[in-house]
């Protein structure tokens, strides 16, 4: 119904409130299904679904993954301030989830790892690189990708239902971590898998009600050069030095290559500085590798990479196209620039492009569909959060704690994955009053930024690792180093002096924020890359007996492999291990009956073949090798020609 005095639709009506009800049972009976389907009790089964899935779950697990509740919300809202550049970011990934499934998970899979600085530690042996690398992997997930997706979640349910922000996230959050702390990983694909058909019917539905009501695709090209805000010219001119630029929409608005120096979203940062983000992103992040590595097998990932790589096409017309007609439909509030105007209707003053997406909903969609696209948005928020959670407790258990504690149990494993789930939730609700206070104005641009100061000294880490023989433990723990020093130098500025807006430009030197952040992630690749080789050329190279199945080069090798962090665990496990501990177990096994030792031997010899015995076996069937590799080509071809067609 109508609220006559803020202008918002809230949803209400019994038609909306049943859909959202249904749609919650049934997410928590399809995640309640797949715990009893999977083995839980060992480590291969609750954090990689025992290695059993086939390629449409890994596919829709990877997209939905991808797809939280902020490319909702950011993807719409740049597309309403700025046009369609920003789905370069979406097409860009066809391109990168094949870079993924041809030549990055083949040596993750020989090299037996469930984790991303695991691998790393296998490569290069010691311990500073894997530490280094868990611990930013989780601070980014954290504070950037949580707090956006519930920030993004949050702006949503204010526009559509008018709680309390707080009531609502809390909500969400604890139905989430219920889901992924019951089920691990099986449940997670399983669910993901339901709530991708959820999103993309639903985004569907209102994408068809949304070109209905603006007169379709023509008419969208011709409008929304004109959508500028009609209560601008009321305001006192003078207050505010505002000029045409701020309020006009751009002249290249349908152009996805824009101006090397002029653009918003410049051509070269779009064509290679989104490649680098995407690589580090799609190639190396723990919550998009653990689906591949959770496939039956390598033709099922690459199947999933394309099923993946088909669905990445979708944003563009159900996010961004939507985004821009919300601002041809309702150009005083989505288009506000005005700081007193843009405060009283989104509680913003850098602008209120964020709300394009809610705003269509609430409007255009009859009861009903309401509450469905309200129940897609709550399904994008937690299918997002559920694999943070997942991957971020796979990280902090195999990688943190059993650094801690080498002589951990799988079951002491898996209950503290658990706890740290629940440790996480706790850090995001205390977040949540930073989020709020959050420059909504900026969403996308504000994960991109940052993003592309942090990501490519890990890109290009992994990237040599996996292709170049010479580089050593040296040469990437320095490349990181440099990279992360370089990222830093230009983020703080930035946050220091403010990013800005049209109206209140930084005050952040050309110097160190003249370079476009995309340009930027560009030289510190190279920058990174540069620096990882030289050292490694400096200092001793490792020998190829540690190298077996752990580069590409020398994947199919039959070799026995001598693993680097051999020693040093032994090492670890010896300090752990106290003699009068020692002591201690061996009496309490002979105290423990025989046959819950027995079963508790068994679980993990079925733990130990899941990790050892499947995971080397990259063989493809001839047919179905050539089979996605054909599709693959085709998928290639697609994306060439909506590039081209819409450069």
């Amino acid at each position: 119904m109508e609220n006559p005095s803020s202008g918002k639709v809230t949803i209400s009506n019994p038609a909306d409130i049943t859909v959202i009800v249904g749609y919650f049972i049934m997410v928590i009976g399809v995640g309640i299904w797949s715990m009893f389907r999977i083995n839980r009790g060992t480590v291969g089964g609750y954090f990689l679904a025992g290695r059993t899935m086939t390629w449409w779950p890994v596919g829709a697990s990877l997209f939905a993954s991808n797809i939280g509740s902020g490319h909702f919300v950011g993807l719409a809202g740049t597309g309403a301030a700025s046009g369609i550049a920003v789905g370069g970011f979406e097409w860009n990934a066809l391109f990168i989830v094949l870079l993924l499934g041809w030549l990055f998970v083949p040596v993750y899979l020989t090299a037996e790892v469930i984790t991303m600085p695991e691998y790393l530690k296998k490569r290069f042996g010691g311990t500073r690189i894997s530490l280094y690398l868990s611990v930013i992997s989780l601070f980014l997930y954290i504070f950037t990708k949580i707090s956006v997706d519930m920030f993004s979640g949050a702006v949503f349910i204010q526009q559509a239902l008018g709680w309390n922000i707080y009531v609502a996230v809390i909500s969400l959050l604890l139905i989430t971590a219920l889901y992924t702390v019951t089920g691990g990983l099986a449940a997670l694909m399983y669910t993901d898998t339901f709530q991708t058909f959820v999103i993309i019917a639903g985004a569907f539905v209102l994408t068809g009600f949304s070109f209905a009501e603006v007169g379709g695709y023509n008419a969208l090209l011709a409008k929304y050069s004109s959508a500028m805000p009609s209560n601008f010219s009321s305001m006192e001119p003078q207050r505010y030095n505002i000029s045409p630029e701020c309020y006009t929409p751009r002249q290249d608005a349908f152009n996805l290559l824009r101006d090397p120096t002029t653009g918003d979203l410049p051509w070269p940062g779009v064509v290679f500085g989104i490649a680098i983000v995407g690589g580090w992103y799609w190639c190396t992040d723990q919550v998009i590798v653990q689906r591949c590595l959770a496939a039956r097998s390598l033709t099922h990932v690459k199947a999933g990479c394309i099923m993946c790589g088909y669905l990445k096409l979708l944003p563009m017309f159900l996010m961004v196209f939507p985004g821009m007609i919300s601002r041809v439909l309702y150009p005083d509030e989505v288009g506000c620039v005005v700081p007193e105007v843009c405060k009283r209707v989104c509680g913003t003053e850098v602008g209120c492009s964020n709300i394009a997406y809610p705003k269509l909903v609430v409007s255009v969609m009859p009861n009903g569909l309401r509450g469905l696209m309200l129940a897609v948005m709550l399904a994008a928020l937690m299918s997002s959060l559920a694999s943070i959670f997942n991957s971020s407790s796979t990280l902090f258990t195999m990688d943190i704690w059993t650094r801690i504690r080498p002589q951990a149990t799988e079951r002491e494993l898996i209950i503290v994955g658990r706890v740290w789930v629940l440790c996480i939730v706790a850090i995001s609700i205390c977040w949540i009053p930073v989020v709020q206070a959050a420059q909504s104005g900026q969403l996308f641009d504000y994960i991109q930024s940052v993003s592309s100061y942090l990501a490519p000294p890990i890109a290009s880490v992994f990237l040599l690792a996996v292709f170049v023989k010479r580089v050593n433990e040296t040469g990437a723990f320095w490349g990181l180093i440099g990279g992360l020093v370089m990222g830093l130098c230009r983020m703080l500025p930035e946050f220091w002096f403010g990013t800005g807006s049209c109206i209140f430009p930084s005050n952040c030197p050309f110097l160190v924020c003249g370079v476009h952040y995309l340009h930027f992630g560009i030289i510190l690749f190279f920058c990174t890359s540069v620096l990882v080789l030289v050292v490694s050329h400096c200092t001793a190279p490792i020998d190829d007996q540690h190298l077996h199945r752990l580069v590409f080069s020398l994947r199919h090798s039959k070799e026995e492999r001598k693993d680097l962090d051999w020693e040093h665990e032994e090492k670890g496990r010896e300090a752990q291990r106290e003699p009068e501990e020692r002591v201690r177990e061996k009496n309490h096994r002979d105290a423990v009956a025989e046959e819950e030792e027995k079963s508790g031997s068994q679980a993990h010899e079925q733990g130990t073949l899941e990790v050892s015995e499947k995971l080397p076996n990259i063989s493809e069937d001839p047919l179905w090798k050539n089979t996605v590799d054909a599709n693959a080509l085709i998928m290639m071809a697609v994306a060439v020609f909506l590039w081209g067609y819409y450069a």
